[in-house]
């Protein structure tokens, strides 16, 4: 889509930090950023959100991959003992921003309880 903003992270228009890509997933640094660690993980194909996703379009296996990539991201960067936080926002009330599907992995420190519910 030409006016989603991480499409065009994906796209390479917008520079970022990216620590995670393939074929189908790019990973890539919170420019706002909740804690020491706070990577998004998107799929490289838009889709706008997990009300979006179905069997028909690989909807298990999609979710499936963004989780087991936020897994391999919180061990490279040492988080994963201690623990983090994955976190999809959906559609308006649940506060999502653009409309792409993104999981958050925000960890690296003691997180507040209510830290990215707000």
């Amino acid at each position: 889509m030409k006016d989603c903003i991480f499409c065009r992270i994906v796209n390479k228009e917008l520079p970022t930090e990216i620590v995670y890509e393939d074929d189908e997933i790019l990973a890539f640094v919170d420019i706002n950023g909740l804690a020491p660690v706070h990577i998004l993980i998107v799929p490289k194909e838009h889709i706008e959100s997990i009300n979006d996703l179905d069997d028909k379009i690989g909807g298990k296996d999609l979710a499936g991959k963004l989780i087991m990539i936020a897994q391999k991201i919180a061990r490279d960067k040492k988080i994963a003992s201690d623990g983090y936080k994955l976190l999809f926002r959906v559609s308006k009330h649940g506060q999502q921003e653009v409309p792409h599907i993104h999981l958050h992995l925000i960890g690296g420190a003691q997180l507040e309880e209510n830290i990215g519910v707000a």
